[in-house]
Order: structure tokens, then C-alpha cells, then sequence
């Protein structure tokens, strides 16, 4: 950057301009002075020749002798050199007139002289003496003027030195002062993290204005550094304010997982906490097709955002949400969603644990009633067999005794050995559709009826513990209709309502229960109804008008566990 007129160029003209102007007076002065230095001699010359015209007329009358030399003296003192110098172009006409006007009438006077005419000098010398006079007079005047030239002349360059002392202050107070006060202001307003600093004086050619473009431009480069660094820490803050919220949020979430069982109320806690800690309007956790828990209420024709609840490989559901777009982050969502997969897997993997020790459990007491009283009750028959051969036909009392208690006997063996099959139910599953699909499995090589299944019942809904007699009830059930109903369809339905209701329909087309009067010996029936109080329900069985029968169950869980729950 060029600077066209530097401040110490500036200076430099300023005290060059005082210099010339001080040379310039001072010169004049001297010229003048040196011009006067002949003046006093001038009218001292000018002032003798008044008195020698009069030593002249006296010589004229009393001493002739001495006026040739006298003549000779005035002549030359009227030609002295002093007198040739007000020939010159600026001496004032006046006084070189009448200098011309005395030497005119010098030549004249001389004549009369030199004639010896005494009454015509008489009569003239006053009048040529007052041409002197004037004479003298024009030079004191000149020799006046020119001292109040010189007063002028250093007037003059006195007031030009000021002038030109004030219009270079002023100058450097514009081009100097000023702008330096304002890069100090300027500097201040920086130093308090202000950049909206006044306009400086950036059109000075000097460097001051340089260095006002210059300071300008790193203010607006300091201002943007500083607006973008604000931006960033801002950036930076909100998202360690974004992050510290994820994991309060992923933390609260966690410890709502820290539980010793996770039921329907872990998962409904972690999306009270999701709603309550981020802008979600409505938020969903749907598993399967039959269950789902909601906090909010959706936003008619409202955008849902949603991601899949998996664990590993296995995708359990998806979560879903309505907020604003990037709302909650995706990362904590899917994290959240993670979170839910493993609370998931690991509802379903206590839920199968329970199920496998209950089963267990069950196989124990098959295995002791098997060991104990099914050999017992094989042995009894085997000694009924030898009683009825070794009682003669002529008995028919002790036979027909012997034979109801045999009868009685083959009821209680085959009794036992559905209670053992009934115990030794094994299931793979924790899934309650799964787990009903792989217990009427083996049912259905055991009839030629076509069993068909619907479950819409969410696993979640059910304990272990409910989710086995529940399955138990359902066998039983299907057995019944095998063996009595002669049916050739049966159908087993399972749905939940949203208030946490839930029912269970066991139908078929067959002939129909003749009786709700249980034979005795037989107890499948009251097992039944003793399973479905232990679900707290109620079982009923009827005979619908369109034939067959029906058998089905009503309970509940806990409205607040199953809540979430929806049946299609």
C-alpha cells in the first residue's frame, strides 16, 4: 500500500513554507534597508544645495572672485552619484521629477550667474530654493516610505509564519490528532470485546490512514475470528449441555433398567423419562403385533420418526416418536433403543429361565409320582388281574367287585399317567405365540381335526408363572376336544384389550359337552377352573347355538403392566 503524503512530508513542506516565507520577508527587509543606506546622504546633499544657491547670490554681490569655484561645488553636489540612483524604475516619479525640475533650473540659473545678473538671481532664488525644498521633502518621504516598506514586509511575513504555523497544527489536528484519538477510542472499544468501533479516518493519504485501513480490516477479521470462535464455544457448549442431558437421560434410563425383574412398568418408566427430559409430543414402543406402550398423545397427521428395537440380530419391535425434526438426537435414541433391545432379551430370557425351572420343577414331581405311585398303582392291577382268575365264576358278587374296583383303578392309572404328561410339558419358547405353537404341535399328530391358532396376546403381558398355566389350560383344553368332541376343527384364540383384559377361546365343532358335571374319577375339569383362578379369571364353558364347544377364559394383569397392550 502506496502512502501519497507521508506526515513527515507534511511537516517538512509546512517548516520548508515557514523558512521560504521567513527568507522571503527578511530578504525584502534587507533589500530595502540596503536601498536606504544612501537616503540620509541624499537629503543631507539635497539640503546643501539650499545653502549653496544662497552662498552663490552673495558671491554675486560680494565676492565675485569666488563663484567660479563656488559654481563648480554645487554642480557637482547636484550631480552627485547619490542623485543618478533616482533614475531608477522603482523610485517614486514625484522625487525624480523634481530632481529633474532643480537640474532644469539649475542650467538657467547657472547662465545668469555667469552673466552677472544680479536682480534676476535676486528675483528667482526663492522660488528655486523652494523647488529644493521640495525636493528634500520628496526625498524624506521616499526615505519614509521605504522604512514602512520594511514594517510592512516583516508584518506581512510574521502573519504568514502564522498562517502558516495555524494551518499546519490544524492540519496535523485532521490528519494526526484526530486520527489517532480515534484508534485509541478504537483500541478500547477492542480491548472490551466491542468491534462496533466508529468509522475511522481510512481516506488520509498519509500513513495514518494506512494504518486506519489497516486496523479497520483486522478489526473486521478480529470480528469475525471473534464471532466465529463464539459461534463454536456456543456449538461446543450446546452440545456438552446436549451431551450431559443424553447421559443424565441414558443414565436415569438405566437405572430404571437396574431392576430385578423388567416388566411392562421398566419399559413405561424409561419412556416417562424420555418424554419428560426431551420435547417429544408422543412416544411408542411397539413389540410384535400385540403389544405396545404409549406416553403422550400423537399429534394428528404429526411425523413419526422411528428406529428398530433390536438386541444383536434379533429385532425385537420399533420405537417410535413425534417431535420436532433431529429431536431427540438419533444417537441417544438409538441408544435408548439399544437399551430397550437388551430389556427385552433379558425379559424374555428370565421368562424362559422361569419357565425351564417350573418345568423342571414339574418333571421332578412326574418323575417321583412316576417312581412312587404309578408303580404302585401298576402293581395293584397286576394283583386285581390275579384276584379276578383266582375267583371262581360261580361268585358273581365278588366279581362284579372286583371289577368296579378294577375299573376304578384303570381310571386312577390313566388319571395319572395325564397329570404326568401334564407335568412333563416342555417348552423351548418364551414367546407365548411360539410357545403355543410348539405345544399344539405334538397335539395335532394325535387327531386328524385341523387346530388352528390365533395369538394376539403380548408375551410381555404375562409372568412366567401365569404364561404355564396358561399354556396348561390351553392343553387341557385342546385334549378334551380331541378326545370327546369328535370334532373336526378346533380353534384356539388368545386376545388382550388395552385396559390390561385379556381372553383365552378354545372352540370346536363337534358334538358337544353333554354335561358340566365332571364324571367321577375325573379331574380335568376342576384342574381347569384351578388354573384359572390362579390367573385370576374366571373359565366357563358353554355350548354355542352354532354347535360344538366353547371353552374360554377371562383375566386380567395389572393396568398398569399391560396398559400398553393392544389387541387387533
Amino acid at each position: 500500500m502506496i502512502v501519497k503524503q507521508s506526515v513527515s512530508s507534511t511537516l517538512a513542506r509546512a517548516f520548508l513554507y515557514i523558512v521560504l516565507v521567513s527568507l522571503l520577508s527578511t530578504g525584502l527587509a534587507l533589500v530595502t534597508l540596503s536601498s536606504s543606506l544612501s537616503d540620509a546622504q541624499a537629503v543631507n546633499i539635497a539640503g546643501s544645495l539650499r545653502m549653496q544657491s544662497y552662498r552663490m547670490g552673495y558671491d554675486l554681490q560680494a565676492n565675485p572672485a569666488m563663484l567660479p569655484e563656488h559654481q563648480k561645488k554645487y554642480t557637482a553636489s547636484l550631480n552627485s552619484p547619490v542623485f543618478h540612483a533616482l533614475n531608477r524604475w522603482y523610485v517614486p516619479a514625484n522625487v525624480r521629477e523634481r530632481y529633474a525640475q532643480i537640474h532644469a533650473a539649475w542650467g538657467e540659473m547657472q547662465q545668469q550667474l555667469q552673466a552677472g545678473n544680479q536682480t534676476w538671481y535676486q528675483q528667482n532664488i526663492a522660488n528655486y530654493v523652494g523647488n529644493i525644498n521640495e525636493f528634500v521633502f520628496a526625498l524624506q518621504q521616499y526615505a519614509e516610505k521605504k522604512v514602512m516598506l520594511v514594517a510592512v514586509f516583516a508584518a506581512l511575513g510574521f502573519m504568514t509564519i502564522l498562517l502558516v504555523i495555524f494551518f499546519t497544527l490544524e492540519r496535523i489536528r485532521l490528519h494526526v490528532v484526530s486520527p489517532l484519538e480515534s484508534l485509541v477510542v478504537a483500541s478500547k472499544k477492542i480491548q472490551e470485546g466491542v468491534f462496533h468501533i466508529p468509522p475511522l479516518h481510512t481516506d488520509l493519504p498519509n500513513e495514518l490512514g494506512m494504518l486506519s485501513r489497516s486496523f479497520t480490516a483486522m478489526t473486521n477479521e478480529l470480528h469475525k475470528f471473534y464471532r466465529s470462535l463464539e459461534e463454536k464455544v456456543s456449538e461446543k457448549t450446546q452440545d456438552l449441555q446436549q451431551a450431559n442431558r443424553m447421559l443424565e437421560v441414558l443414565y436415569n434410563c438405566s437405572q430404571a433398567m437396574n431392576t430385578s425383574s423388567m416388566d411392562p412398568l421398566s419399559f413405561r418408566h424409561i419412556l416417562q423419562i424420555i418424554r419428560q427430559h426431551e420435547h417429544v409430543e408422543c412416544i411408542e414402543m411397539l413389540v410384535g403385533e400385540n403389544w405396545s406402550i404409549r406416553e403422550g398423545s400423537e399429534v394428528p397427521d404429526g411425523n413419526w420418526q422411528t428406529i428398530p428395537v433390536t438386541m444383536q440380530d434379533t429385532v425385537f419391535g420399533q420405537l417410535r416418536w413425534q417431535a420436532e425434526p433431529n429431536t431427540p438426537p438419533a444417537q441417544m435414541m438409538q441408544s435408548v433403543s439399544n437399551m430397550l433391545g437388551r430389556g427385552l432379551f433379558f425379559n424374555q430370557a428370565k421368562k424362559h429361565y422361569q419357565q425351564l425351572l417350573l418345568m423342571e420343577e414339574r418333571a421332578t414331581i412326574a418323575r417321583e409320582l412316576h417312581d412312587s405311585l404309578a408303580q404302585v398303582l401298576s402293581y395293584l392291577r397286576i394283583q386285581m388281574a390275579l384276584l379276578n382268575r383266582s375267583i371262581p365264576q360261580e361268585n358273581p358278587m365278588a366279581r362284579q367287585i372286583i371289577e368296579d374296583f378294577s375299573k376304578a383303578l384303570n381310571d386312577a392309572y390313566r388319571q395319572l399317567r395325564e397329570l404326568l404328561s401334564t407335568f412333563r410339558l416342555t417348552l423351548q419358547q418364551a414367546d407365548l405365540s411360539a410357545a403355543l405353537q410348539e405345544m399344539i404341535e405334538p397335539l395335532r399328530a394325535q387327531t386328524p381335526a385341523q387346530i388352528h391358532l390365533d395369538c394376539r396376546m403380548p408375551t410381555q403381558a404375562l409372568d412366567a408363572q401365569q404364561q404355564v398355566h396358561l399354556l396348561q389350560l390351553v392343553r387341557e383344553a385342546v385334549l378334551n376336544a380331541i378326545k370327546h368332541a369328535n370334532a373336526s376343527e378346533i380353534s384356539v384364540s388368545c386376545i388382550s384389550s388395552p385396559d390390561g383384559g385379556h381372553a383365552v377361546y378354545v372352540r370346536d365343532n363337534g358334538r358337544g359337552i353333554q354335561s358340566l358335571d365332571e364324571p367321577a374319577g375325573h379331574y380335568g375339569l376342576n384342574i381347569m377352573h384351578e388354573r384359572a383362578q390362579r390367573l385370576g379369571g374366571k373359565l366357563a364353558i358353554s355350548c354355542p347355538v352354532t354347535g360344538g364347544t366353547l371353552v374360554s377364559l377371562s383375566f386380567s394383569t395389572d393396568t398398569g403392566s399391560a396398559s400398553g397392550a393392544a389387541a387387533s
